[in-house]
């Protein structure tokens, strides 16, 4: 977003409580309404970061997703209604979190994350939360978070299982240092309920809010991964690579 915009006392009033937590308060709020966030789709993890970001007081969401919603959406993309299957899940997101948030910028694009596209939409934001289930995407997205400098939430689920960390350029590692290459075994269709996908997804927005407005510590270095079914919880710390193909020295 260009220039500074202060707060409106209808965003103070809307914002209140949480302008009340210590150490973020107005200035961490004002923070939140002149940052953007780009989220690649807004399925079961994308449609919960946005909706928490929307409700948190972004100022500015671009929102990458092709394709139209299908009933086996319903069961977790908390922005898809039934009214709007077989129309375009980027128009059900922009108009479910227009209707929380008015106030909100979105852009709404109706393609996936790709080579072609992902310097383009990283370049108008300041934050990337990746959602995207298959490599390439979260591979382009990382190339340009690293080239661009911009930090990137990173998150995913399987069965009851997730995981969660924050590459920030300059300070950590990247996706690429993690993952070197495509693992073979990870597909497009997979098991999961929505409430482990909005159990990531909120704390997936959080750690973008903290990154944004400096509150708290972030995952930077360190990988979160949890299991559900029977609630353990558990960090690995993630080494930069010196030979990374992306962000290598």
């Amino acid at each position: 977003m260009s220039g500074f915009a202060p707060l409106t006392d209808e965003e103070r009033a809307v914002y209140e409580w949480q302008i009340w937590v210590p150490e973020f308060g107005e200035a961490g709020q004002e923070k939140l309404k002149n940052a953007s966030v780009l989220i690649s789709r807004c399925g079961g993890l994308g449609s919960v970061v946005a909706y928490e970001l929307a409700a948190a007081g972004i100022g500015k969401l671009v929102i990458a997703h092709a394709g139209n919603v299908k009933p086996s959406d319903l069961n977790r993309q908390l922005l898809m209604t039934h009214d709007w299957l077989g129309k375009p899940r980027v128009e059900s997101a922009e108009r479910r979190l227009k209707e929380l948030n008015p106030r909100l910028e979105i852009v709404a694009v109706p393609e996936n994350i790709s080579e072609q596209n992902a310097e383009q939409l990283v370049n108008q934001v300041d934050l990337i939360v990746d959602c995207a289930p298959l490599f390439p995407e979260r591979y382009a997205m990382n190339r340009q978070a690293v080239l661009q400098k911009k930090p990137l939430v990173e998150c995913a689920m399987y069965d009851l299982e997730a995981q969660l960390t924050t590459f920030i350029p300059g300070q950590t590692g990247c996706l690429a240092c993690l993952y070197p290459h495509d693992p073979p075994a990870w597909k497009r269709e997979f098991p999961v309920f929505g409430a482990v996908s909005g159990t990531v997804g909120c704390m997936a927005a959080m750690e973008a809010i903290k990154v944004i407005s400096g509150l708290g510590e972030t995952l930077a270095n360190q990988l979160l991964m949890f299991d559900l079914r029977d609630m353990t919880f558990q960090r690995n710390r993630i080494l930069r690579r010196t030979d990374c193909a992306v962000c290598g020295v």
